[in-house]
């Protein structure tokens, strides 16, 4: 049965209303992590090491830019810690959605490969219906669902699967992890297959693929386009971001387009010398003001389209 999409958000510390966020949301984010598969300690996010780090960005963000929520697409076998997101909510001020899902193969946990699509989907609706362990924290988003390649691998397609449907079923919306930007004509015909609108899923990381025609083809079928790494420059520069973007907005699908800097590591925060979680903010936007763009257009790409992501409706104009 298909679920209808949530009236209000589902944060780490309780039901928010959309209409209360006033200011810009950062759609993909990382606030604890860990993908340590090199033993070298850079793919991590620990709380109790780099967790004032975290709030201290995300304070000054709220206070700067008037940031109202962040979402957190670290789901299970990424290092989840949905406690440890709230507690860093809290100190921060600002409200944090949680996910639920799986990433791509080489971390995916034991149970994907002995479970079935049905089994798996059961996994994931019982963790949006009555939280995660024994904390009630209801994940608000499926995400970063993950696949790597043009062709996502067959434990990655069974994971597509069960999280397509326990979208379907929950009303919560998708977020996928397109390895590299390829892969997400892929994802979409995957997850719409299982009967998903395409309104409810946004593909990952389009921002690393440079093709516009591409990213025209995922708007017109009604996805999400994420740009989601923004200021990560040793995989794409932030002018050719730039130039993606305005192509799509130029296409008519100003509407379909997130903005995101997706820190996954310890290393690209401010405080380690990183871009932070404010590249957006202090660095991408004002470029894409000086290329032409009003108040309005960056309302909708930074709060607008991520609220209707997020709830299935639109929100009023700042």
């Amino acid at each position: 049965m298909n679920h209808p999409p949530p009236r209000t958000l589902r944060t780490v510390t309780g039901s928010l209303d959309p209409e209360a966020v006033r200011g810009p949301v950062l759609p993909h984010e990382h606030l604890v992590l860990e993908l340590d598969r090199a033993g070298d300690g850079a793919a991590v996010l620990a709380p109790e090491r780099h967790g004032a780090a975290v709030t201290g960005e995300l304070d000054e963000l709220r206070r700067r830019f008037g940031l109202s929520l962040v979402v957190e697409l670290t789901c299970r076998g990424m290092g989840r810690d949905v406690a440890a997101l709230a507690r860093l909510s809290r100190e921060a001020g600002v409200p944090v959605v949680a996910a639920t899902g799986w990433y791509y193969e080489p971390f995916h946990t034991p149970e994907v490969d002995t479970a079935d699509v049905e089994q798996l989907t059961a996994v994931l609706v019982r963790e949006i219906e009555d939280g995660v362990g024994a904390t009630g924290i209801r994940p608000g988003v499926l995400g970063e669902i993950g696949s790597h390649g043009d062709v996502p691998t067959p434990s990655e397609t069974k994971v597509l699967r069960a999280a397509g449907r326990a979208a379907l079923a929950t009303g919560l919306p998708l977020a996928t992890h397109a390895q590299l930007g390829r892969g997400g004509t892929a994802q979409l015909e995957l997850l719409t297959g299982e009967g998903l609108s395409a309104e409810r899923i946004c593909i990952g990381h389009q921002d690393l693929l440079d093709d516009p025609g591409v990213h025209r083809e995922l708007a017109e079928r009604g996805a999400y386009v994420a740009f989601d790494t923004v200021g990560k420059e040793s995989y794409q520069s932030d002018r050719t971001r730039l130039r993606l973007l305005t192509a799509l907005v130029e296409a008519g699908h100003a509407d379909r387009a997130l903005l995101s800097c997706d820190i996954s590591r310890h290393g690209y925060l401010r405080a380690e010398g990183g871009q932070g979680y404010g590249h957006l903010f202090e660095e991408f936007l004002p470029r894409l003001r000086a290329a032409g763009a009003g108040d309005d257009l960056v309302d909708l790409l930074t709060r607008r389209n991520p609220l209707r992501f997020l709830t299935g409706a639109n929100v009023e104009e700042n």
